[in-house]
């Protein structure tokens, strides 16, 4: 078992240019901080052996134990003392932990030779004392951050912020009975704490408490003790019945989960978060007509709630009722993405980021190259929705999902259906045709009125190929017209039509205002229409713009394929390019395109991000054998930037060992020709499980 990277020692990470520049930057974000707080910073001033000039130096840390001074001063000493820093000795360290209960950031000075001194700093810079109470909720809130700043293992977490060491928080049961005691006694204090981007009200059941909660219950698999938590939380406030509901299905105890459901239903017969669970598990069930009553409610109880308004129309989408899903998705609450406190430092003097001995591992050394965004054409660095995150992300993912299902051209064709079109709303201004107002909007449509004609069109209308999918759906290679073969980008104009704007809001409101227009007047051509939101419209666009690219690429590779035996040449692309394409692909639902772009990728150079592709690749065809060879290596990338615990990764790892048995799972690493420290990194996570007693750790 490799052991604990916190009592080894890591060489400076991050040089500063002034000394205790670091702590002023952070003194002076505290007034800025909105949620859970940056991760823990430590801080350390050395000094020549022979005296003379002192320097800063710091790095980031998580996961590391904040129940008390005594815990976070022992990781201050465990870099006080350098086997490999001869010249230079450690005078002073200081560890910050911020504790987002009482907005407060807990302090712990070391001083070398001499003693320990632990305080907190308040948003106005004032010292106060550290009680035992607000030990407590820092070490709550040490843990939640732990999770919360894990990487997923696609390396953008590392990635966002620089020198950071991410720990373990929970290694044992005994500090997991600690944070679940904690979690009791401070679950009611949870909404203070915030919530997800997608939430916008956080309350008992949904705020980041509850989140960390429940990814470390479904990362451990340690559901006995999520219940038994949620059980006891349930006797004081039964709006809690919605997160045991969760963890009771994820157990696979349904029976009594659905038995929980219907008695907390009918005492709460509006609270949105037991209607949304009982709506998913009719959704897991195939029962999406129940689920569709279920998920209506829950809009009644929660209209300024994105996410009952998604559910609603994630299930018109399984339905296949495409003009209710659009008119449903365009009445979605839209919340501006807040990303997580990360911290703002002043510009170091240098930054020291040395590769640790036991990540060596010759693949994956390139991949600490930068992103070199010169070898990416233009057209790849401009796709909009890779950026998109929160509401927004949720939003086009339903979007592309209903593309993938029925094509570009017929979702067009619905659009125009249901929503009202710039050019049909001029025409239809100008000739000042009045009707009276129907008495419908577009926030009720999707829950009281019938589709008008379901699916948008009748299936005489529909072109589908032999295997029944849409043609343009599945259309990846235009064809060539009197054997003359047109350019990728002619091809993809003509094959995807670009969509014509729709009429906004805005718009209206605008043209109301001018004397020339009556008031209240609506036109004859759309009163069973509505407006479309202007974010909707622009998703649309984007949409547009993916698939002309993503068209671009499939004709490209073909084209290189029919020419590569003649020729000889093959298609080629940078490793950053094939990664862009391996997303784009992924987000417009074609898996086996993503899978072929992100193994293009890995044969130029490793990458994080195309490694956990292909690794969802292979845990969806169950091939145990090269979802650990993947494992490994992201275990090792994760390594090599300090990080040695990923939940993702260790599900993952979890997963295999209920399956498989942890003696096939350990006999595959061990059987791989790697160097031993490397197969170790995996052998922890492995034996960690073992230290949950997870299901198949004994065989």
């Amino acid at each position: 078992m490799v052991a604990p990277a916190v009592p080894e020692y890591i060489p400076d990470l991050i040089i500063e240019e002034d000394i205790e520049s670091a702590v002023e930057a952070r003194n002076d974000a505290l007034q800025t901080i909105r949620e859970l707080g940056p991760p823990d910073l430590v801080h350390l001033i050395k000094q020549a052996r022979s005296g003379g000039r002192q320097s800063g130096v710091y790095h980031h840390v998580t996961g590391v134990d904040a129940s008390s001074s005594a815990s976070l001063a022992a990781y201050v000493n465990t870099l006080v003392y350098s086997p490999n820093d001869k010249t230079h000795k450690v005078i002073s360290g200081l560890y910050c932990c911020y504790n987002a209960f009482s907005h407060l950031d807990m302090r712990v000075e070391v001083k070398i030779p001499g003693g320990v001194e632990s305080y907190c700093i308040d948003e106005r810079g004032d010292k106060r004392v550290a009680s035992e109470g607000l030990w407590l909720e820092t070490f709550l809130c040490a843990v939640l951050r732990a999770y919360s700043y894990a990487d997923d293992g696609s390396g953008d977490g590392i990635k966002k912020i620089i020198g950071v060491r991410r720990f373990d928080p929970i290694t044992s049961t005994e500090v997991e009975h600690k944070f679940l005691d904690a979690a009791e006694r401070l679950f009611f204090k949870g909404p203070q704490l915030g919530s997800d981007p997608e939430i916008q009200a956080p309350n008992v059941v949904s705020n980041h408490l509850t989140t960390g909660l429940l990814n470390y219950i479904h990362t451990t698999g340690r559901y006995a003790s999520g219940i038994n938590l949620f059980e006891k939380l349930r006797t004081r406030d039964i709006e809690v019945s919605s997160l045991l509901a969760r963890v009771l299905l994820s157990a696979d105890e349904e029976v009594q989960a659905v038995k929980l459901l219907h008695d907390a239903v009918s005492e709460l017969p509006m609270d949105y978060s037991l209607l949304d669970c009982q709506s998913s598990f009719c959704q897991s069930k195939n029962r999406l007509d129940w689920a569709l009553e279920c998920a209506k409610r829950g809009v009644t109880a929660a209209p300024s709630e994105f996410c009952t308004w998604a559910k609603l129309a994630e299930i018109y989408v399984g339905l296949e009722q495409w003009d209710l899903a659009l008119l449903t998705l365009n009445s979605c609450p839209m919340f501006t993405y807040q990303d997580k406190d990360a911290p703002r430092m002043p510009e170091p003097a240098r930054v020291i980021l040395p590769v640790l001995p036991e990540s060596i591992l010759d693949e994956i050394d390139d991949a600490s190259q930068s992103y070199d965004s010169e070898l990416v054409h233009p057209s790849l660095r401009k796709l909009h929705a890779a950026g998109y995150k929160g509401t927004f992300l949720k939003a086009y993912s339903l979007l592309t999902e209903i593309t993938a299902k029925i094509g570009w051209d017929q979702l067009l064709k619905i659009r125009s259906q249901v929503f009202v079109m710039e050019e049909e709303y001029r025409s239809e201004k100008q000739t000042g045709t009045q009707h009276t107002p129907a008495n419908q909007n577009a926030s009720t449509i999707a829950l009281h009125s019938p589709s008008p004609q379901v699916n948008g069109a009748s299936p005489a209308t529909e072109d589908h190929d032999i295997d029944g999918r849409p043609s343009i759906a599945t259309t990846v290679v235009s064809e060539q017209s009197n054997g003359a073969p047109k350019s990728a980008t002619l091809a993809a104009d003509e094959s995807i039509e670009k969509p014509n704007q729709t009429i906004t809001s805005e718009e209206v409101k605008a043209s109301s205002e001018e004397p020339s227009t009556p008031n209240n007047a609506t036109y004859t051509q759309f009163h069973n229409k509505r407006l479309c939101e202007r974010w909707l419209d622009n998703l649309f666009m984007v949409l547009y713009e993916d698939l002309r690219i993503y068209t671009i690429w499939r004709t490209d590779m073909a084209r290189a394929k029919s020419e590569e035996g003649s020729t000889g040449s093959e298609y080629r692309k940078s490793a950053e390019e094939w990664e862009i394409l391996g997303e784009l692909a992924e987000r417009l639902h074609h898996g086996p395109e993503a899978v072929e772009a992100y193994q293009s990728c890995l044969r130029v150079r490793f990458g994080p991000k195309a490694m956990i592709g292909v690794l969802r690749h292979y845990e969806s065809a169950g091939r145990v054998g090269e979802v650990l060879q993947a494992v490994i290596r992201l275990v090792a990338w994760q390594y090599r930037w300090y990080s040695e615990f990923s939940p993702a990764l260790l599900r993952t790892v979890r997963k295999l060992i209920e399956s498989e048995g942890a003696v096939k799972v350990r006999s595959i690493v061990q059987a791989t020709s790697l160097p031993q420290p490397v197969l170790d990194l995996t052998h922890h996570y492995v034996e960690l499980c073992a230290s949950f007693r997870s299901s198949g750790s004994d065989g």
